[in-house]
C-alpha cells in the first residue's frame, strides 16, 4: 500500500526558509517521480515541483523558480522541497504525489 507522509511545515516570516519532506513507503520508491502540490483556501490544488526517479530532471512552476528546490534521497525514500524567500501567497497547504496517491499535507504559513 502506498503511504506517504508529509512534514516540515509551520508558521514563517516573509523572506523565510522552510524544508518539506515526503516520507515514501509501499512502492519501489527510487523508479518513480514525484512531485509537489499545494492548495491555498479556495484555490485548486496546483502543481509546484516535480523530480524524476534518479533525481537528474527537475521541474517548477514559473512562481517558485528560483526560491524552492525539489530534490530527493533514495536511499530514505523521502522527497524534500526546500522553500526560500518565502512570500505571504506561499501559504497553503502542501501535498507530496505519487502513483496517484496523496499524502495528508502540511500547512504551510507566510506571515508577518
Amino acid at each position: 500500500q502506498v503511504h506517504l507522509v508529509e512534514s516540515g511545515g509551520g508558521l514563517v516570516q516573509p523572506g523565510g526558509s522552510l524544508r518539506l519532506s515526503c516520507a515514501a513507503s509501499g512502492f519501489t520508491f527510487s523508479s518513480y517521480g514525484m512531485r509537489w502540490y499545494r492548495q491555498a483556501p479556495g484555490k485548486e490544488r496546483e502543481l509546484v515541483a516535480a523530480i524524476s526517479p534518479t533525481g537528474a530532471g527537475t521541474n517548477y512552476a514559473e512562481f517558485v523558480k528560483g526560491r524552492f528546490t525539489i530534490s530527493r534521497d533514495n536511499a530514505k525514500n523521502t522527497v524534500y522541497l526546500q522553500m526560500n524567500n518565502l512570500k505571504p501567497e506561499d501559504t497553503a497547504v502542501y501535498y507530496c504525489n505519487a502513483i496517484a496517491t496523496w499524502g495528508q499535507g502540511t500547512q504551510v504559513t507566510v506571515s508577518s
